[in-house]
């Protein structure tokens, strides 16, 4: 189901995508699309944190820069004229696998050189950087202090922040959850020395642990894009130029700023 939006918020968001559209009909008879239009919808995989499920009806809603995403993806099925329609998955592979099988027709996802076979990708839509949690008390003030023996790195199991830190790391030993909740909890309860992903994870993981802090400095950065399956070089160029309007007409920034996140801004 679609992420409710306030009435207010929704007319903004409907007023943005329209400003960097066409003409309903022209979006109707562009065949990049036409199979889209035909089916009256678009289906897109996101996986946790991005999503949360509420427990009474079921729905979807997004969470953490999922917030943000979904606000695009909302954007792009206005522009068509179709519904939205959000899917979740416990993990990265498993939406990407619905990518891939066509069960989804998008998936936000970090652009990555291990990820080129299995999908096409969009240009970048928001950047973050990698960084660490420590707890309170660690001698640990940079990235560099934390790659010595002895010194454990949470980290979720194929998250693009685990395999670009797996690259770096010489000497430190990481200990891998499969999602970011058992994750941190590996080092709020003793279990790891610190957490490497994404500064705004990061950063709402902090307010929960007392003491607690976000290295200033960072070891990589995610770029978001839309990923889809491979062979459609028709809806990948006009997903890219939807992207890149996005940016240009300020939406994206728009869907940032009222987001509230920290640690989130346009890509380059």
């Amino acid at each position: 189901m679609v992420d409710r939006l306030g009435r207010r918020e929704f007319v903004a968001l409907l007023g943005a995508a329209t400003a960097c559209s066409t003409t309903a009909g022209a979006q109707t008879a562009d065949p990049r699309v036409a199979d889209l239009v035909r089916a009256g919808r678009i289906r897109v995989g996101l996986f946790l944190p991005l999503y949360v499920k509420d427990p009474a009806t079921g729905d979807l809603r997004g969470n953490l820069d999922g917030v943000i995403l979904i606000k695009v993806a909302q954007a792009l099925a206005t522009r068509l004229g179709v519904q939205l329609e959000l899917a979740g998955y416990p993990t990265p592979p498993e939406a990407m696998n619905a990518v891939k099988a066509g069960t989804c027709d998008f998936g936000f996802f970090g652009i990555d050189p291990t990820r080129a076979a299995e999908a096409d990708f969009s240009p970048p839509l928001v950047r973050q950087e990698y960084s660490y949690l420590v707890p309170a008390g660690s001698s640990i003030r940079s990235i560099a202090d934390s790659d010595r023996p002895g010194v454990r790195v949470a980290a979720v199991r194929n998250h693009a922040s685990t395999v670009t830190l797996s690259r770096i790391l010489k000497q430190a030993e990481l200990v891998y959850a499969e999602t970011p909740v058992p994750t941190f909890d590996l080092v709020r309860t003793g279990n790891a020395d610190v957490m490497a992903s994404v500064r705004s994870l990061l950063l709402d993981f902090s307010d929960k642990l007392p003491g607690s802090r976000v290295l200033d400095d960072h070891y990589g950065e995610l770029l978001l894009a839309v990923a889809l399956r491979k062979g459609q070089p028709g809806l990948l160029t006009y997903v890219s130029e939807f992207v890149a309007e996005a940016k240009a007409s300020g939406l994206l920034k728009d869907a940032i700023e009222r987001s509230g996140m920290r640690g989130v801004e346009v890509a380059p």
